[in-house]
């Protein structure tokens, strides 16, 4: 595994509590991320510019998607709301099935563009890491189907470039998982360790254009990338403690964007720990799916030779 230090850019001056999700637009050329809670909003940073807006949301926010028809699909703590930026609002689209204190959060599109989310067990902490009431779950209609029981912190959900991989971490377990993802159904199989990382906790990822995978390891101040076989590639020293996500953008895919939170663990506090910081990849990335808004039904159908 290489080790690398390469020379980052801070996008903005402003510090999240807990940044998540970033997601490029290559047709805006601009960055949209979220700021999960105190206070919870959408942020999005023009790259020609540098101007942030910025939308308010009225409960934690745990991700977005862009949607193919305009707008995004947002995961709000108790459910689904579609989200239209020219005017700011949401409108509720599905329920939460979950009570709390269990919340849905990190969520992502496949290579056919369904929507898939997990949740978090607000319980979990250093005192009761496994309280194990979040599940991941597919957008199937109206529908949130249970894929995944027995989590207790969802997080870094990414699809191969293929689209007949997903992987996903509950992160607490300190394990990075896989499972064969079949592209017409949305079926998965049976868990698969991908890797356990040696430090840290998985946290939000990104598939580049060769299948490698980049994890964040929150609370480890490292970023890697692993190979489609789960062999640790390359290693990023990064500058602050709590990388939260990644996401590939700027003109050529090769700018790979990272979130971070000021929360952490311990009694140590980086001044950088809730930036927005940037560099340059040796490889690049692919944009994110957007939401195709079909039921498995019309993705079986469009799957078809």
């Amino acid at each position: 595994m290489r080790t690398i230090t390469p020379q980052f850019t801070r996008i903005t001056d402003l510090t999240n509590t807990v940044g998540e999700t970033p997601v490029w637009s290559v047709a805006d050329q601009a960055l949209t991320w979220i700021n999960c809670e105190e206070e919870p909003e959408i942020l999005r940073w023009h790259a020609a510019t540098g101007a942030v807006q910025r939308w308010p949301m009225p409960e934690r926010v745990g991700g977005f998607v862009f949607k193919q028809s305009g707008g995004a699909l947002v995961v709000l703590a108790n459910g689904l709301h579609d989200f239209d930026f020219a005017t700011g609002k949401l409108t509720p689209r599905l329920a939460s099935p979950l009570a709390p204190p269990v919340a849905l959060h990190e969520c992502g599109c496949d290579r056919q563009g369904r929507f898939w989310v997990g949740a978090i067990d607000k319980r979990v902490g250093p005192d009761n890491p496994f309280p194990g009431g979040a599940k991941v779950f597919r957008l199937d209609g109206d529908e949130l189907v249970p894929m995944i029981e027995g989590y207790s912190c969802a997080n870094g959900l990414a699809f191969s470039p293929d689209g007949r991989t997903l992987y996903t971490s509950d992160s607490t377990t300190q394990r990075c998982d896989r499972y064969v993802l079949d592209p017409a159904t949305g079926d998965i199989s049976e868990r698969e360790t991908f890797f356990q990382p040696d430090a840290g906790f998985v946290d939000g990822a990104a598939v580049d254009a060769e299948g490698g995978y980049w994890a964040t390891l929150v609370y480890a101040g490292k970023l890697r990338r692993y190979l489609p076989d789960g062999t640790p590639d390359i290693e990023v020293v990064l500058p602050f403690a709590n990388p939260t996500k990644v996401a590939f953008g700027g003109k050529d895919m090769r700018t790979l964007f990272i979130t971070s939170t000021a929360q952490g663990f311990s009694d140590e506090v980086n001044p950088l720990d809730g930036g927005l910081f940037a560099f340059e990849t040796e490889v690049a990335g692919r944009p994110d799916t957007m939401f195709a808004g079909m039921t498995n039904k019309g993705l079986f159908e469009s799957c078809r030779p």
